[in-house]
């Protein structure tokens, strides 16, 4: 049994991160066991994709940033391989990764046109792409490569269907979305909470 402290902290990522990355990604990409998931995004969001999508056994979790540290992190949660977009080219290790099949479930948790990009690259024929990010600008949708691959992209709001099975998880232990917090602050500290987020990017 938790402690009261622990099981708060953890049912705080229950208010919106973690069913938003189940749902939204996860469910959206349709998980299935033996399946090759990219989530483009190693943030908040990105992780609780990686943790719950971990609930199907998918035989490789490959997780995409720009940030060397959150990648280490998404490998101690279960990523089986880490992709630095800013030092490797991304389609070339995917390629080698999927012996150029591409990837069954992309899951794009940034939001900006170059992940979105990136998703449409990656994605192996018969995939899921589960849009996760909120894009504030157009993106190109990629027809003329996707048309023959049987492709489905799905975008969704989080409407925390599953927050009953994920509490129930979380209360068995076997879901620890605690993990998914790094810093403490009190509320007369907002500003320099705020700061910090900042400064780990977004």
């Amino acid at each position: 049994m938790y402690e009261v402290s622990t099981t708060i902290r953890a049912l705080v990522m229950l208010s919106d991160i973690l069913p938003t990355g189940f749902e939204c990604g996860v469910l959206n990409g349709q998980v299935k066991p033996g399946d090759t998931v990219a989530i483009v995004g190693a943030g908040p969001i990105g992780m609780a994709a990686l943790l719950t999508a971990r609930f199907y056994t998918p035989a490789e979790i490959i997780m995409i940033d720009t940030d060397q540290n959150r990648l280490g992190v998404a490998k101690t949660f279960g990523a089986t391989q880490i992709i630095n977009s800013e030092n490797e080219n991304v389609i070339e290790r995917m390629n080698a990764l999927t012996d150029n099949k591409g990837v069954d479930v992309a899951i794009e948790a940034v939001g900006v046109a170059a992940t979105f990009e990136l998703c449409q690259a990656i994605i192996g024929a018969g995939g899921h792409i589960a849009n996760v990010g909120v894009h504030c600008k157009s993106v190109s949708l990629h027809l003329e490569t996707l048309w023959s691959k049987n492709i489905t992209i799905t975008t969704r709001l989080v409407d925390t269907v599953t927050t009953p099975m994920l509490f129930k998880t979380v209360r068995s232990g076997k879901l620890q979305p605690q993990k998914l917090i790094t810093h403490r602050f009190r509320l007369d500290q907002i500003i320099e909470a705020y700061n910090t987020f900042r400064s780990c990017g977004n």
